[in-house]
């Protein structure tokens, strides 16, 4: 249900309220800037009257004093009103930014495959600075120049209310003005903000991607994708500054229209009598200091309306639910017993499942090895038991408990993960090795975990030792030195059940063997799923689960499947052949 600006804005003003010292402070400042811009305009009549006409002493003495105490008081009250708003602007920005980056943290993983990665960095970038403009600037602007206006009118009153009705002629074209602005500026607000961030993304996978873009010369085909998305913004914001000047320019005629009326009847006969010179300059001043602030009242709305689009945008996400945790079940380590009862996954938009009905015991403290050609459903099967997908049907338990039945924190407490896409921090080696919860781990404990993991041999060589940097996303770091981190926090975690998720792909044969030593004395007392390409470091698992288009085709121990023939038997053959055959001769 689509949600109004006025909702929308007044939930952002919400936001704003939460700081209201500063908020007083800056309407404080802001009605005294106006006063004093008002007082300084009625000064004018005295100033001309008494000093250049009658030349009285008392104006001539205290004028100066009272000219400079007044701008005194708008200097001290517009530095209140901009610090107060500036203020109020950034702990906005920042309060959003968390809520937005917290909710972020607790999306489930289907979110993240449906969204680009280019506007979930632009809502934390460009997006927030929108709102700051609405929720501040655009408030300063309503404020002050509502309050400008408000006091001219005022003094135009004091000197001539016949006069000053003229001005209301213009009343009804600036409202029209306003309205068509502000529905205009709303529809391409939103567009600008999807605009951004397809920028953003586009440069997000220029740069992640840079190698493949060097080495298949994909130079031109990304300048041109991002000269399309470029365009496209300029053309949007092109828009706004077209809308923009458009009004302020009507705006600026029905004033200066307004402006000569009010000089055609002052100087008519029956009324330039009864008008001093002061008086009158007094009145055109005021008018001539209202139009500046009209124009910024109009202009206001595309403050205003890119701030609502942008508040959407961002209540959206915050108002988006995080993963279902409604579980109660909770253990400080599990026996690590898993089963699945006929479970099916369906991933949006895919015409086949990604599981169908599949059954699997791994009982506590046994290793299951899931293989398969690619596509066949390992990885999705290993994504279900830290519950990052949930199955369309069927049932996962853990010690006889379903999955959905325990507190999502201590069913993860319960797992460590080693995943095909290694993920490192640009952080030190020791806080990638010890993350999260595991920040309090000892160092003697972080360089157990990492000579364990076979990963001390290089790090004995680095400059810093375990406070060397990894670079971001480990780019300081070989791909087989970043699975060996990897494989070294989930070693740290010690956690009852353990999922390698192609744990060792990145790794040379010797690395490997090294690991897979490693792993077999730590397998002891701890429930193991592992998928691995490599059939022969799975030879010793306790069972072995061969898929095949989302189903378990056969399962049993590496001996057994050899001696039944079939798919595993086939997939041995294979990759037996592929590892033994010998290289060409080249003499």
């Amino acid at each position: 249900m689509a949600v109004s600006a006025f909702a929308t804005y007044r939930r952002l003003l919400g936001y704003a309220a939460r700081y209201r010292l500063w908020a007083a402070a800056g309407i404080f400042g802001m009605v005294f800037d106006a006063a004093v811009a008002a007082a300084f305009v009625r000064l004018i009549q005295p100033m001309l009257d008494n000093l250049f006409i009658d030349r009285d002493p008392r104006t001539i003495f205290w004028m100066p004093i009272v000219i400079v105490g007044l701008f005194l008081i708008r200097g001290a009250a517009t530095f209140l009103a901009d610090y107060g708003l500036a203020r109020i602007g950034r702990d906005v920005v920042e309060t959003l930014r968390g809520e937005v980056f917290s909710r972020y943290l607790v999306f489930p993983a289907a979110y993240f495959d449906r969204e680009p990665s280019g506007q979930m960095i632009s809502r934390l970038t460009y997006t927030v600075e929108q709102v700051a403009q609405a929720s501040t600037n655009a408030v300063k602007v309503m404020i002050l120049d509502s309050l400008t206006v408000l006091g001219m009118i005022a003094v135009m009153l004091y000197y001539s209310a016949r006069l000053t009705l003229l001005l209301f002629v213009m009343a009804p074209l600036i409202g029209l003005v306003a309205w068509v602005v502000g529905r205009r500026y709303r529809r391409i607000s939103s567009k600008i903000q999807h605009s951004v961030g397809a920028v953003t993304g586009i440069v997000d996978e220029a740069v992640s991607g840079q190698r493949e873009v060097k080495v298949y010369l994909g130079q031109a085909s990304e300048r041109a994708r991002f000269a399309e998305v470029n365009e496209q913004n300029r053309s949007l914001n092109l828009k706004v500054a077209a809308t923009n000047a458009l009004s302020t320019s009507i705006v600026q005629i029905v004033a200066a229209a307004a402006l000569a009326l009010v000089i055609y009847f002052a100087t008519r006969p029956g009324m330039i009598d009864a008008m001093s010179p002061g008086a009158f300059m007094s009145l055109i001043t005021a008018m001539l200091t209202m139009l500046p602030s009209l124009k910024r009242l109009t202009s206001v709305q595309a403050m205003m309306q890119r701030g609502v689009a942008a508040a959407n945008d961002l209540f959206k996400i915050i108002d988006t639910p995080g993963e279902v945790d409604q579980g109660a079940v909770e253990a400080t380590r599990c026996r690590g017993e898993i089963e699945l009862r006929d479970v099916s996954l369906r991933y949006p938009g895919q015409a086949s499942p990604a599981l169908d009905r599949v059954s699997l015991h791994c009982p506590p403290g046994t290793v299951t090895a899931l293989v398969g050609r690619s596509g066949s459903g390992k990885s999705s099967l290993a994504s279900l038991i830290p519950r990052f997908y949930d199955p369309d049907s069927g049932s996962i338990l853990l010690d006889g408990e379903p999955l959905t039945a325990w507190r999502l924190e201590s069913l993860r407490s319960q797992i460590a993960w080693v995943g095909q896409q290694v993920v490192l921090f640009n952080d030190t080696i020791a806080r990638n090795i010890a993350y999260g919860a595991l920040g309090n781990a000892s160092r003697a404990a972080i360089e157990d975990a990492a000579d364990a993991a076979n990963a001390m041999e290089f790090i004995s060589r680095l400059p810093g030792g375990l406070d060397s940097p990894a670079g971001e996303g480990g780019a300081l770091l070989s791909g087989g030195q970043r699975q060996r981190i990897a494989i070294a926090r989930a070693l740290l975690k010690n956690a009852p059940l353990l999922i390698l998720d192609e744990a060792t792909s990145a790794l040379d044969t010797e690395s490997e063997r090294l690991i897979q030593d490693a792993l077999k004395r730590l397998l002891r007392d701890r429930t193991v799923v592992v998928i691995a390409h490599r059939l022969s470091t799975i030879e010793h698992a306790d069972q072995i689960a061969v898929l095949d288009q989302g189903r378990i085709v056969e399962r049993g121990t590496h001996r057994e499947l050899l001696d039944r023939n079939g798919h595993y038997a086939a997939l041995h053959r294979v990759q037996f052949r592929d590892e033994e055959k010998p290289s060409a001769d080249p003499t």
